[in-house]
């Protein structure tokens, strides 16, 4: 998929400030051209789709709007006594589609994001067209035996004092630790535009991260097993699931429940690990999948 000029033109993202500025976002392609939005994974933030976007944006004639999830990016940080759950991240893609004015929307969605596309989907099918899910499907969930030690572990970490936000030398430097401690292998290359959305320059000449402490902590509360798959067979909407084969998902034995689960499932397994759609080897892959999935539907 060669890019023309006018993808070149369009490949330079606009800041966005949704829900009374509570919500950052980065958008490309044409204000006029239907909304697909973009949701990113935990602890990562807009820059996600920075790669894939423009690709999809002048293939498919669509306008892709990246958010940054509370406590993420450029966002605000949820108010303090405010919890990080799942279910909460819900209501900031709401809250994204009320100020865009969309009625509906098609989601676009990469790991936890994808969890949140999928809460979404199941519980107010209305207002999502179709899904498309980067190695994510379903939600982190906990064995229902193990609901008073995840709540055990949850309160006793929100009384810990909040951690400061880590410091860095310069950017090559936060860089180098998200690829060294990250919960997901990442090399440098693909790291680097998160990261670089995800920090601020300090008084001193450091660069400070912007990411809220309190994601770190453990949920208070999570679904069951039998909750994300009674919830993923509700989803109505036609769903595109990309993985990588290095992701978090292949033939492990839930990942196969959870696909089993859902009514209308299409799924490719492209080269590439866990952010496939963010890693230059992989993105071109990624985004040719979906413009060949997409492009003969009715795209509003």
């Amino acid at each position: 998929m060669p890019q023309s000029s006018s993808t070149a033109a369009r490949a330079t993202a606009q800041p966005l400030s949704l829900a009374q500025g509570r919500l950052a976002a980065l958008s490309w392609g044409r204000t006029d051209a239907p909304t697909w939005l973009a949701l990113h994974g935990w602890l990562d933030n807009a820059a996600s789709f920075s790669r894939l976007a423009p690709r999809l944006v002048e293939a498919l004639g669509i306008r892709i709007v990246a958010v940054d999830f509370r406590g993420h990016g450029h966002s605000s940080h949820a108010p303090a006594g405010a919890d990080y759950a799942l279910w909460d991240y819900c209501n900031d893609v709401l809250d994204v589609m009320e100020s865009l004015g969309l009625e509906q929307a098609s989601l676009i969605a990469h790991s936890m994001g994808a969890a949140v596309a999928c809460l979404l989907a199941a519980s107010l099918p209305e207002r999502v067209e179709r899904l498309t899910l980067i190695d994510g499907l379903g939600a982190l969930n906990t064995p229902v035996e193990e609901t008073a030690s995840q709540l055990r572990k949850g309160l006793n970490a929100y009384r810990r004092p909040r951690s400061r936000a880590p410091r860095y030398p310069d950017i090559e430097n936060a860089v180098a630790a998200r690829v060294a401690g990250g919960v997901t292998p990442v090399d440098s290359m693909t790291a680097t535009p998160l990261v670089e959305r995800n920090t601020q320059p300090t008084a001193d000449g450091h660069v400070q991260m912007r990411t809220d402490s309190r994601l770190l902590k453990p949920s208070l509360v999570r679904f069951t097993p039998e909750q994300v798959l009674a919830l993923l067979a509700e989803i109505n909407a036609p769903v595109l699931l990309i993985e990588g084969e290095q992701g978090i998902l292949g033939e492990r034995a839930w990942a196969v429940q959870a696909r089993q689960a859902v009514n209308a499932l299409t799924r490719h397994v492209l080269s590439g690990g866990h952010h496939l759609h963010l890693e230059p080897r992989a993105v071109e892959k990624v985004a040719t999948v979906i413009v060949g999935h997409w492009d003969g539907s009715q795209l509003r």
